[in-house]
């Protein structure tokens, strides 16, 4: 299922998205490097590590999150690398984060028209996933069901994917969302 998904469930509604999705290689202006990208020179808060606890408060990850679900995977990406950046990565949330990263990598390669890099990144993401259930005493993790980001990770990487135009729109490529439970008050 692919479709422009505008009114996706916000967590973070007051922030403002950008005019457009990166996508490599195509014809939109490189976000921080061209003088047009939509986040040329743009002051952003640092991002504040996550934590299972804390998650609801974590500023990044709730963008992060906002992004992937409305189809900018090429910032959430970035969003959630930030958050790696200021992780142990071999630590449970590194991993986690880590998994978050490569799923968000896996749309953007959907978007680029890279079936293999689609299978490549939505698998090792699943892995990483069941890596982290397999370590924690509960199914949800940072508010996520780690049973479905699995599932839905194992799928996309099945998935078969239309040629999609590269022009900036975000398009949800995904059939799930990544929803976190319970909802943080907005």
């Amino acid at each position: 299922m692919v479709e422009t998904l505008k009114e996706a469930p916000r967590l973070l509604p007051p922030v403002e998205l950008p005019a457009y999705t990166f996508i490599p290689g195509s014809t939109t202006p490189h976000p921080y490097r061209h003088p047009d990208g939509h986040s040329y020179k743009k002051k952003t808060p640092p991002a504040k590590p996550l934590s299972d606890e804390t998650w609801a408060d974590n500023r990044s990850f709730l963008l992060a999150l906002d992004l992937f679900n409305i189809g900018y995977y090429w910032e959430a990406h970035e969003e959630f690398d930030k958050l790696l950046k200021i992780t142990c990565p071999d630590e449970l949330i590194g991993r986690f984060l880590k998994g978050l990263f490569k799923l968000a990598a896996a749309g953007l390669k959907v978007r680029e028209n890279s079936i293999h890099g689609v299978r490549r990144h939505a698998a090792s993401s699943g892995e990483v996933f069941a890596d982290v259930a397999a370590e924690v005493d509960s199914d949800r993790f940072c508010g996520l069901k780690l049973t479905m980001l699995q599932f839905a990770a194992d799928r996309a990487a099945q998935l078969t994917y239309s040629q999609l135009d590269t022009d900036g729109e975000p398009i949800r490529v995904f059939p799930f969302l990544l929803r976190p439970e319970p909802l943080p008050l907005a």
